[in-house]
């Protein structure tokens, strides 16, 4: 079964105030250097296939310090770049300050039922959701039933992935949380999918490798990681910040 861990970006200046979307030019800063790092000491005993990335500069930052040293003769493996793991288009909406975002009367259509939302001047939170998952099950088909890859991407496309995969419509992915520099993982079998590990920001990762011809290890509970959806209240954020 292909199984793929679900990186989101580190920290950036950006994170927290602003809704950064596809703005370029965003980097990690300091804090997200140092998560990325430590990301990548804890990722390094696991075998990837493929490193696969957003084009934005924060996620190619993290991904970039994954594969440092990875390929053979400490060269850095390649990080591939696909355009399906963009964030989501946020149109007029991109580099506005949440608290006045959250102000718009659509905030609450967000809230409440993100697949009615078609953001003014981009993208539907559907359209985000179906070709964020056509690239999952694509690069599994590539890679194939051993492979265990890593795609590093955005809050809001981790967890519509990460609804597919438990099978949660659209309208109930604002109860998942993805923190910065978290991993998620899914493994991908015939019957179904099966999800790992959620917002894992802490703990082991020799139990990640997902195929090789043996039995996967039973997931353990790090901390960070949510063992259950939590029910949406009016706080919650199907858009978290970038």
């Amino acid at each position: 079964m292909p199984t793929v861990l679900l990186v989101r970006h580190g920290l950036t200046a950006l994170t927290g105030p602003v809704l950064s979307g596809r703005r370029p030019g965003i980097p990690l800063d300091e804090r997200g250097r140092a998560q990325a790092a430590a990301l990548a000491d804890r990722l390094r005993p696991v075998p990837l296939a493929a490193i696969v990335s957003s084009p934005l500069d924060r996620c190619l930052e993290t991904a970039q310090a994954i594969a440092a040293g990875r390929a053979l003769g400490g060269a850095d493996a390649e990080v591939h770049v696909d355009e399906r793991l963009l964030e989501v288009d946020y149109g007029a909406w991109t580099g506005g300050e949440i608290k006045v975002l959250a102000r718009d009367p659509l905030w609450r259509v967000v809230q409440a039922s993100p697949s009615a939302v078609t953001f003014p001047d981009g993208e539907s939170l559907r359209s985000m959701s179906a070709r964020g998952v056509e690239a999952v099950r694509e690069w599994n088909a590539r890679l194939g039933p051993d492979a265990t890859w890593l795609a590093c991407t955005h809050a809001d496309l981790i967890r519509a992935i990460l609804a597919d995969a438990l099978g949660l419509h659209l309208d109930g992915y604002g109860r998942l949380h993805v923190d910065p520099c978290s991993v998620s993982v899914i493994r991908y079998a015939t019957a179904g999918a099966t999800v790992a590990r959620m917002n894992d920001t802490g703990g082991s990762a020799s139990d990640l490798v997902g195929g090789h011809g043996r039995r996967p290890g039973r997931p353990r509970r790090a901390k960070g990681v949510q063992s259950r959806l939590e029910a949406a209240d009016d706080t919650a954020r199907p858009m978290e910040e970038q």
